[in-house]
C-alpha cells in the first residue's frame, strides 16, 4: 500500500507541473468572439488600404509533398492619393460647398474645425503615396520581401528575372518597389522592368487588354448608377444636415465624403472620416461599389470576362509547358479593374446569381475589399505533388487571393484543395475569348506575347528624368 500511495503522489506531482502548460481553470483557449465583421477597412471597398482576404481556414504554406514550382502573380498597384479628375475635383468641391454653407461644424462632423484636406501638394494626385503606416511603397516593398521568403527558391541567384507592369506611373512604381523588396541588393542586376504600354492598339498583347465592344457598357456603369437606392447614405445626409443647420447635403455627396475616407488612409494614418458614419451606413456604401465591380468589371459582364481571359489563358499555356521551358516566377502589375475580370475568367468569386441591385445580399458573395484593395493581388502556384492517400501525384494549381487560399467550387481533389492542371485547363476554356467577344481591330495583336518575348535590359528599373519618357505610347 505504501508504494501505490508513492506513486499516486509522484502522479500528483507530475501532473501538476505540467498544469503550466495549460490555461488555468476558467481561462478559455479560443475566442468564442470575432470582430473581423467590423474592420472598416472592410467596408470601404477598393479605395482604402491593403488588408489580406477572410480566409477560409485553408493553410497557405505549401502542402506537405507538394513544391511549388511556377508563381504568377498579378498586383494591384499600391496605397494612392486619388486622381484628380473623377475623384479630387469632386472631394474639394464638396468640402468647398460644405465650409461655405456652414461656418462652425457640430455633431458627427465637429472634426472638421480642425481637420484640413489630405492633399497638400496638387502634384501628388494619381501618385503612389509614401507616407503614413499604409504607404503604397512600403506596401509593395513589403510585398516583394515576402515573396522572397516564400518563392526565393524558385530564382538561381544568376539569370535575370522580368517584371512586368502597365505603363501607368503609379504601377510602375509599385512594380519597381516590389523588385527592390524581392531581389535586394540585386534588383539593379537581376530584375528587368518591362513596362506594357496601356493602349488599346496592344490588342491583346497587354496586361490591361480593351474590349472594344463592350467600351460603352463601362462607361456607364459606375457606382453612380447605384447610389441612389440604398436608404442608408440619404439617411446619413439627413442626419449630418440636421445636426448643422444649412449644410444641405445629399446621397450623392455623402457617397464622395465616403470615397475620400478611404484615400485618406492611404496617406495618414487616421482618418475621422470614418466615425462620421454609421456601420450600417458603410456596409450600404461598400455593396454598392461591390454592385459595380460586379457588372463593370467582373463576372457580371461577359466582356470584361473575356479581357481577364487573356492574362488566365496566358498563365494557362506558361503552366502547361512547365518552368524549365518557360520560367518559373512572372510578377505582373496592373490597376485593379484589370485584376478583377481574370479572376472572373478563372472562374473565382462567381455568384451562382446575379447580385441584387435594390438590396444589400447577406451573406455577401462578391466583396470587393477582399478581392481589390489597394496593393491587392491574385498569384497562382503550379505545384509538383507526391501521391496521397486522396490524390494521384502530379501537378496542381492553388489560387491565392489576398494572402488567402480560393479553391474552386468544382475543383478542389488535389492536397491543400488544389485543382489538377488538366482540370484548371478546362475551366480557363470556359471563359468567353476575347478574340471572338471584343470585336478587336484585326491589325491590333490577338494574343499575349510579351511573356514569353521579353527585355532582360535594366534600363527601366528606376526613373531617370520625366517619367513620360518611360511611357511610349501609353495613355496616362
Amino acid at each position: 500500500m505504501l508504494n501505490l500511495s508513492l506513486s499516486g503522489l509522484a502522479l500528483a506531482s507530475l501532473a501538476s507541473a505540467n498544469m503550466g502548460a495549460y490555461p488555468k481553470f476558467g481561462e478559455k483557449q479560443f475566442s468564442q468572439t470575432f470582430h473581423d465583421g467590423y474592420n472598416i477597412l472592410k467596408y470601404m471597398s477598393s479605395l482604402a488600404p491593403y488588408s489580406d482576404r477572410k480566409a477560409y481556414g485553408v493553410d497557405r504554406n505549401t502542402p506537405d509533398g507538394c513544391e511549388v514550382d511556377q508563381a504568377f502573380m498579378i498586383m494591384r498597384h499600391g496605397e494612392r492619393y486619388p486622381d484628380y479628375s473623377g475623384f479630387g475635383d469632386l472631394y474639394v468641391e464638396t468640402l468647398n460647398q460644405m465650409r461655405a454653407n456652414v461656418t462652425t461644424f457640430k455633431g458627427d462632423l465637429a472634426f472638421m474645425n480642425e481637420w484640413t484636406y489630405y492633399v497638400s501638394d496638387s502634384n501628388l494626385y494619381s501618385q503612389e503615396s509614401t507616407s503614413g503606416p499604409y504607404a503604397g511603397l512600403l506596401d509593395a516593398f513589403s510585398r516583394g520581401s515576402e515573396y522572397r521568403a516564400r518563392y526565393g527558391h524558385l530564382w538561381n541567384g544568376q539569370s535575370v528575372v522580368p517584371i512586368f507592369t502597365s505603363g501607368y506611373e503609379r504601377v510602375i512604381e509599385t512594380a519597381r518597389y516590389f523588385g527592390q523588396g524581392f531581389f535586394g541588393y540585386n534588383y539593379s542586376t537581376s530584375a528587368a522592368i518591362n513596362i506594357i504600354p496601356e493602349a488599346a492598339t496592344q490588342g491583346a498583347d497587354s496586361l490591361t487588354p480593351t474590349c472594344a465592344a463592350g467600351v460603352l457598357e463601362e462607361y456607364s456603369c459606375y457606382e453612380d448608377r447605384f447610389y441612389s437606392t440604398f436608404p442608408p447614405l440619404e439617411v446619413a445626409a439627413a442626419r449630418l444636415n440636421k445636426q448643422n443647420p444649412g449644410l444641405e447635403l445629399t446621397a450623392k455627396d455623402v457617397n464622395y465624403l465616403m470615397q475620400m475616407a478611404g484615400f485618406e488612409l492611404n496617406v495618414r494614418a487616421y482618418t475621422p472620416w470614418a466615425n462620421a458614419f454609421t456601420l450600417d451606413e458603410w456596409v450600404a456604401f461598400s455593396y454598392i461599389f461591390d454592385l459595380s465591380y460586379y457588372y463593370c468589371f467582373g463576372p457580371g459582364s461577359n466582356y470584361q470576362m473575356a479581357n481577364g481571359q487573356v492574362y488566365a489563358n496566358a498563365t494557362r499555356v506558361l503552366m502547361e509547358e512547365g518552368p524549365k521551358k518557360s520560367g518559373s516566377m512572372f510578377w505582373s502589375f496592373a490597376h485593379d479593374a484589370n485584376i478583377t475580370p481574370v479572376i472572373a475568367a478563372l472562374g473565382l468569386d462567381t455568384p451562382a446569381q446575379h447580385l441584387p441591385n435594390d438590396t444589400v445580399q447577406f451573406p455577401s458573395t462578391y466583396q470587393v475589399s477582399d478581392i481589390v484593395p489597394m496593393g491587392g493581388h491574385l498569384t497562382l502556384e503550379r505545384m509538383t505533388c507526391n501521391a496521397t492517400v486522396a490524390s494521384k501525384a502530379g501537378v496542381y494549381v492553388r489560387a491565392v487571393i489576398n494572402e488567402a487560399v480560393v479553391p474552386w467550387t468544382s475543383c478542389q481533389s488535389g492536397p491543400g484543395y488544389s485543382c489538377p492542371l488538366a482540370k484548371f485547363s478546362a475551366i480557363v476554356d470556359k471563359a468567353p475569348k476575347f478574340d471572338e467577344t471584343c470585336e478587336t481591330n484585326s491589325s491590333y495583336p490577338q494574343y499575349l506575347d510579351f511573356f514569353w518575348n521579353y527585355n532582360t535590359t535594366t534600363n527601366l528599373n528606376y526613373q531617370t528624368g520625366d517619367i513620360s519618357s518611360q511611357l511610349t505610347d501609353t495613355d496616362v
